[in-house]
């Protein structure tokens, strides 16, 4: 074993493992060393810059930590086309929600003209989580002073069966309901969204302590039976 992985297994907690893998049923049980995230983020801010990068050529990783460790390591590349080369390598290797969820590089707020062009490419893609992580960060970066109605029928255009993509845009436009109910409200009034997705949507906001009481009550007449 490398001296990265070695690292994960000394702070391994096998019950941990356990309950982890349970939550993230697409990877298997033996992928998991049971190695809980802060750790995983605080090592990613204190290992070597050289041994560091050497580490995200070594795709694709056996366990899920070194996946995890990838994704912090590569949110915290400061050049963004650097950062940007790295998650577009990395993409393609990432078979679960929770390191897609994670890995949300800092350097992506301050080149959103770029980041919006990759995210179009993204949401197109084949693979499940590529997807996923391109409404992830359309969902991060483009609902507050940065968003455009347009975004919202860019999600809702995303047909798939698969539970990780409808997940993501069911938390998607929940989000956008917090945050842009005019605009996300005509969505949703419209009943265009496949029918899991538009129903989830309103159950995830609903759910949420940031959409008013009155707004939720009139969530509640919109689900589709």
């Amino acid at each position: 074993m490398s001296k990265i992985t070695d690292y994960l297994f000394s702070k391994q907690e096998k019950e941990y493992g356990d309950f982890i893998a349970k939550l993230t049923p697409s990877v298997d049980r033996c992928f998991f060393i049971g190695v809980r995230v802060p750790t995983i983020r605080d090592y990613a801010k204190s290992i070597d810059k050289d041994e560091a990068m050497s580490f995200l050529k070594e795709l694709p990783h056996h366990y899920y930590e070194e996946n995890l460790l990838h994704g912090f390591i590569i949110q915290r590349i400061k050049d963004y086309k650097t950062c940007l080369d790295n998650v577009k390598i990395f993409l393609p290797y990432i078979d679960n929600w929770a390191v897609s969820d994670t890995m949300s590089p800092k350097v992506f707020s301050k080149h959103k003209a770029e980041l919006y062009k990759e995210i179009l490419e993204w949401v197109k893609s084949k693979h499940t989580y590529t997807v996923r992580f391109g409404i992830d960060m359309l969902m991060t970066h483009y609902l507050n002073d940065d968003f455009d109605p347009s975004h919202l029928k860019i999600v809702g255009s995303v047909i798939s069966d698969e539970y990780y993509v409808k997940m993501m845009q069911a938390w998607y436009f929940a989000t956008a309901l917090a945050k842009q109910y005019e605009a996300a409200i005509k969505i949703i009034e419209s009943k265009t969204l496949p029918k899991w997705v538009h129903n989830k949507s309103i159950q995830k906001a609903i759910e949420s302590n940031r959409v008013s009481e009155e707004n939720k009550q009139y969530l509640r007449t919109l689900k589709i039976k």
